[in-house]
């Protein structure tokens, strides 16, 4: 499960990913990526797509 780290300066927080996480967002991605031609449109996609990553509580 993905955890958030408090950031000590109150700056943006960081999420620490597990490795299922990561082979989960690369999974993601790979299913994404054939539908296109191009970085550009790739990069467009994703830019209106919400990723969401579950928190350990």
């Amino acid at each position: 499960m993905a955890r958030i780290i408090e950031s000590t300066n109150g700056t943006r927080r960081m999420v620490r990913l597990s490795t299922d996480d990561i082979i989960s967002v690369v999974q993601d991605y790979q299913r994404i990526v054939p539908r296109f031609s191009s970085i550009e449109e790739v990069r467009n996609y994703l830019s209106d797509v919400i990723v969401y990553i579950p928190e350990e509580v």
